[in-house]
């Protein structure tokens, strides 16, 4: 990667995944652009499997590229992602994850156990432990270059079209990476704020209730179908979603998938 004179290598990488179908043939792709010198895309396709691991998929390929790459240099990596099950896998649910053997708090096990386990290991390594990767959230398909790119990468792959990546310097990159700012990091502070927000959130009309009977989980449109599934079930968990990444949240917290849930 090149020696810095100073400091740690300032990396920004870009990831993004598809499934079309989800699940159905899926691709990852990332783009990483090192010390303002020089861009690497990678990417993939990822056989039958669905959005949420193509996401994980390109943070970790990212990451061990990035790992293996260093030769003990010190890099400050951002990642930049839309997904909300990434970061908030990796930020606030993987410590207690590990802890638990990969459990839920109900004791199942984790979806995507592998790749999480893996992420693990990779943030595990020399270059990258500690406080050197931020993850940062960025809204995806409002023509945020280095995301749009990532995106293009990942669903070019999934339709097995022919996708070609670039490595070289960043003079000769056409996409302007700095076209964007990613939102706050996931820090102990925003999650606070977040917190806040919710609070204020949860006073509002419910995006949809979810629950889990017998192993099953689905999704209901108001209390009242939830409360009829739960009622006198022992077992039986539900919880109000306020928007549909709380929704993914509260799921994969349950060790379960968009793709998993029923309507009701």
């Amino acid at each position: 990667m090149g020696r810095s004179l100073s400091g740690p290598l300032e990396v920004v990488v870009f990831t993004d995944g598809a499934a079309k179908g989800n699940p159905g043939p899926g691709g990852w792709g990332a783009v990483i652009r090192i010390a303002r010198a020089a861009v690497r895309e990678l990417g993939g396709f990822g056989g039958h499997t669905t959005n949420n691991r193509m996401e994980m998929t390109a943070a970790l390929q990212a990451l061990n590229w990035l790992g293996s790459g260093a030769g003990g240099e010190a890099l400050d990596v951002a990642i930049l992602t839309d997904s909300t099950y990434l970061i908030r896998g990796v930020t606030q649910w993987m410590a207690s994850w590990k802890r638990r053997g990969w459990k839920t708090a109900d004791g199942s096990d984790v979806a995507n156990r592998d790749l999480w386990e893996a992420l693990a290991q990779a943030l595990g390594h020399t270059a990258l432990a500690g406080p050197k990767v931020q993850w940062r959230y960025v809204r995806g398909h409002v023509g945020i270059a280095g995301n749009e790119r990532a995106d293009a990468i990942a669903s070019g792959f999934a339709a097995g079209t022919a996708v070609v990546l670039y490595e070289g310097p960043c003079a000769s990159y056409v996409i302007d990476l700095d076209a964007t700012t990613g939102e706050e990091p996931v820090t102990s502070s925003s999650r606070r704020k977040s917190s806040e927000r919710s609070g204020a959130a949860s006073k509002k009309a419910a995006y949809s209730y979810l629950s889990v009977v017998d192993g099953v989980p689905a999704r209901h449109r108001d209390w009242a179908a939830c409360e009829r599934r739960v009622k006198g079930r022992s077992a039986a968990r539900f919880k109000k979603a306020r928007d549909s990444a709380d929704e993914e949240a509260i799921l994969a917290d349950w060790g379960f998938a968009l793709e998993d849930v029923a309507g009701s």
